[in-house]
Parts: structure tokens; sequence; C-alpha cells
């Protein structure tokens, strides 16, 4: 099927040099051609082939990874290429945040791997420190992958289709305080150990089924 396109150009040729019209191509030349390597494969992938997908193998997809925003504490993040016949010039990722900001994942500024890459690593510390202005959020984040043809390209029969199926989260660890030094736990407000009167009415109910309990084996 490779030779194809040859033989196309040649009769094309030979129909320009003997001067005769044709009749006109049903796609403009301009779609006959391509300026991307992955387009110019796409000729030679038949259309009942499945388009091509990349599964996410670190961290696991089935579960949201949480990630420590702190020195040394880098994320990797891999993934195998299935039925991707036309191999993208390069991947783009990016971790899109619930708070509606997008960030470039790994150490290039956009983003990019190349297209034979199965993984990438991202010092988000670093990031954080060369990117005052776009602080990375305490919050959960989508990674978003997709190849030359962008984030919304529809699939294709042997090329990448975006990916969207991982989930995790970041968040920023917290000093240790003694509780001589003023700790609190601000989750236990509503403990029955600060609510004297509820703890009250507690015991006291627990007794009178205790003493009802008793008087009743008594009298049996």
């Amino acid at each position: 099927m490779a030779a194809a396109p040859n033989s196309v150009s040649a009769s094309a040729a030979s129909a320009s040099g003997s001067g005769a019209s044709s009749a006109p191509s049903s796609a403009p030349p301009a779609q006959q051609t391509s300026s991307t390597a992955t387009e110019s494969n796409a000729i030679s992938i038949a259309q009942t082939l499945p388009p091509g997908f990349a599964t996410i193998t670190q961290p696991p997809q089935t579960a949201t990874s949480f990630y420590k925003l702190a020195p040394n504490q880098p994320i990797t993040f891999g993934w195998n290429l299935s039925s991707v016949l036309a191999t993208p010039t390069s991947i783009t990722l990016s971790a899109v945040c619930e708070n509606g900001n997008t960030y470039a994942v790994g150490p290039d500024p956009n983003g990019h791997v190349p297209g034979t890459a199965t993984q990438v690593v991202w010092d988000i510390f670093s990031y954080q420190e060369a990117h005052p202005a776009t602080q990375l959020a305490q919050a959960q984040y989508v990674l978003h992958m997709w190849d030359d043809r962008g984030p919304t390209a529809p699939q294709r029969a042997g090329f990448m289709s975006p990916n969207t199926a991982l989930s995790f989260a970041l968040y920023t660890p917290q000093p240790y305080t003694p509780i001589a030094s003023g700790w609190t736990c601000t989750g236990c407000n509503g403990a029955l150990a600060t609510r004297p009167a509820l703890a009250g009415i507690f015991l006291t109910l627990l007794l009178m089924i205790v003493s009802g309990f008793r008087v009743f084996r008594t009298r049996a």
C-alpha cells in the first residue's frame, strides 16, 4: 500500500506534461499531501483498523494518587501506546486543575516529549519555584495527553487518541506542632469530648439501659 502515493503522483505528472485535462480530484491538493510526519503515514493505514490509544501505567488509572509538593518529590507518569501505527512527532502532557488552571507537565515549557517516549518525570517543587505567578494548587488534577493533532482530535485508525483517564492530587505537608505548643484538632469540633452536655446525656442513657437490663434479669 506504501507505493500507492507514488503511482498517484506519477499519473498526475504525466497528465500535466501532456497538457490533457482531467476530472477534478475528489479532494483539494492541500488535503492530498501533508506537512506533518504523522499525516504522511495516514495513506498507508487501513481505515478498518482501530484507533490507537495510550494506557497510563504509572500511577494506576483506577485510583487517585496523592503527591507531596516538597523538594525531591518528583512525579513520574508512565504509559504504553497500543495500535498506534502513525508514530507522533511529539506527545503533549498537561495537568488540568479543578480550579480551571492548566499546567505544562515535565521539563519542557510546553509539556512536549518525543513521540516514542513512554514516561515523563515532573519535578513539581522546581516548577513551583520557577512559576511564582502560576503556583500549583493543593487540589485534584486530570492528566491530559494528545499527539500532534491536538487535544480535541477525533479518533482515527492508527493514530493516538487523546487520553484524560488519570486523576491525581497535590498537597503541601504541614510542619509538626506538639499539643503543648498549641496544636488543636480542627476536625474534632463535633466530637463528644468537646461537648460535655452531649457526653453527659450519652452516659446517662447508657447507665439507664444497663440498669434496666439488670433489673429485668433479677425479676426473671
